[in-house]
């Protein structure tokens, strides 16, 4: 029951959240939809004009533009009221997340977290440290961040939150000798899941990149049996920004998902189906507020859905 109403007030948050993306995307498609007696290149032109605006992208909006005239055509349709349903469908198809998706959740894992100051990383990976302890899973959560002065403390008010284990450094110590020592206490303690908190300065990339590498290095030499997870902490506001940060940090990591957050008041909500598409890359978690629930796994269905305000059909995951 408690389950069902979380869900529930997460999907409403989400509406909320989206409902800027909706006034920049869906009215404007409703128009068109209503606007035009037949289907023609000028309607599809609109619509993509709209998805374009709404921070889809080019790409993106192409795919799904030509998926909806091949439904059309294969479906005889000939209203254009129709073609909302196909117009959704083709936005969740883009979207699919895949079944293998969560996969570290099932095995003895590493998680490293990377996203630049200001998204919301650190509140992130205490937000899922939460979540994997409610499943009942034993975690372990490393201070890998030690650049930022305020990270390890931010993080210990996450671990004290979450229920679980801060393994830290000294600010400045090497972030790699901290993943060294967390592993160490992972495997001493038996714990499921090791949750890394990782610095992400972009302006150095070269830097970043051999710090990664020996955080890479350390966990394969150290724990080679675990399953290395890699997500990247955006931040939903910043739009083609964050599609451009995904870009840049899956030239120097291996990114397997994609954590979006703040979705509670942007207009750019967009920029989710984009980075999936775009990227190959699948958002995996989104996070709606400030609290230890906001956090949740990423569902096309729910998210499409919350976008074009369509409660109902919502599935649960």
């Amino acid at each position: 029951m408690a389950e069902g109403k979380e869900k529930k007030g997460f999907f409403k948050r989400l509406v909320e959240g989206l409902s800027k993306t909706r006034e920049n995307i869906v009215s404007g498609i409703d128009s068109i939809f209503s606007g035009y007696s037949s289907i023609d290149d000028d309607f599809y032109e609109e619509i993509e004009e709209i998805l374009v605006m709404g921070d889809l992208g080019i790409n993106t909006t192409t795919a799904i533009i030509e998926r909806l005239k091949e439904q059309v055509s294969k479906q005889h349709i000939k209203e254009p009221m129709e073609c909302k349903k196909l117009l959704m469908d083709s936005i969740k198809e883009q979207m699919q997340v895949g079944g293998t998706a969560y996969e570290f959740e099932n095995r003895k894992s590493v998680i490293l977290v990377i996203g630049v100051n200001g998204v919301g990383k650190t509140t992130s990976v205490g937000k899922l440290a939460g979540k994997l302890k409610g499943q009942g899973k034993k975690v372990i959560m490393a201070a890998a961040d030690t650049f930022r002065a305020a990270a390890g403390e931010q993080l210990t008010q996450w671990a004290n939150r979450a229920g679980v284990e801060l393994i830290g450094g000294q600010d400045g110590a090497d972030p790699a000798s901290v993943v060294y020592d967390a592993i160490a206490a992972t495997k001493a303690r038996n714990a499921d899941v090791l949750i890394c908190d990782t610095a992400g300065r972009l302006h150095n990339k070269k830097n970043l990149m051999e710090e990664l590498r020996k955080i890479y290095r350390i966990i394969e030499k150290e724990y080679p049996e675990a399953y290395l997870e890699t997500l990247v902490v955006l931040d939903g506001t910043t739009g083609q920004n964050a599609l451009a940060q995904a870009r840049q940090f899956n030239e120097v990591a291996n990114v397997t998902g994609i954590i979006l957050t703040k979705l509670d008041g942007t207009a750019k909500g967009g920029i989710a189906v984009a980075i999936q598409s775009e990227l190959d890359i699948p958002v995996k978690y989104i996070g709606v507020g400030e609290g230890i629930d906001d956090l949740q796994k990423f569902n096309s269905d729910e998210f499409v859905n919350a976008l074009f305000n369509m409660e109902n059909n919502t599935q649960e995951d």
